[in-house]
């Protein structure tokens, strides 16, 4: 019989694991004579993207994902250089082929989006509206993860870093 659990116990950890989303840390302002939008993370920026991976630390992330924009991908860097991992690029949009990409994944994901991208990328991955759309400009600190239990979809909203609330 303690075998018979520890087999299920085994099974059913082995079908357990977590997408984290999150939007890129604060990005620094725009100078005048800047003649692009994809600007780097602020100082601020910087030190949450540093808090994400503390946070993430014990997570045991196995793929991390940016959009390609310097915010997106500083903001992922410090965790991908934690676990020694490379960081794979998504369009600007994720769409179902992103979503179906990730699904097959089956360990646990880091996801740096936009502000008007994360909600996407949380409701398509359950399946339903658990983001009611696009962060505010000023929230930075949310922290979306999405467990995937068995079949089952589990939402859940926490924040890292210094509140922006």
């Amino acid at each position: 019989m303690k075998y018979l659990f520890l087999i299920v116990a085994v099974i059913f950890v082995s079908c357990s694991h977590s997408y984290y989303i999150v939007r890129h840390a604060e990005k620094a302002a725009a100078s005048a004579n800047m003649m692009t939008s994809d600007v780097p993370l602020s100082e601020q920026g910087k030190a949450r993207a540093e808090a994400l991976k503390d946070v993430l630390k014990n997570k045991k992330i196995h793929y991390v994902f940016a959009t390609n924009l310097i915010r997106t991908k500083s903001t992922v860097q410090p965790t991908a250089d934690y676990f020694k991992l490379q960081t794979e690029i998504y369009g600007p949009t994720p769409d179902a082929a992103f979503i179906s990409k990730l699904k097959s994944l089956h360990k646990n994901v880091l996801i740096v989006g936009h502000s008007n991208t994360v909600d996407d990328v949380v409701n398509m991955l359950c399946g339903k509206t658990e983001v009611n759309g696009d962060l505010k400009e000023s929230e930075y600190d949310n922290l979306f993860v999405v467990k995937k239990k068995g079949k089952h979809y589990i939402f859940t909203n926490e924040h890292y870093g210094a509140s922006t609330q």
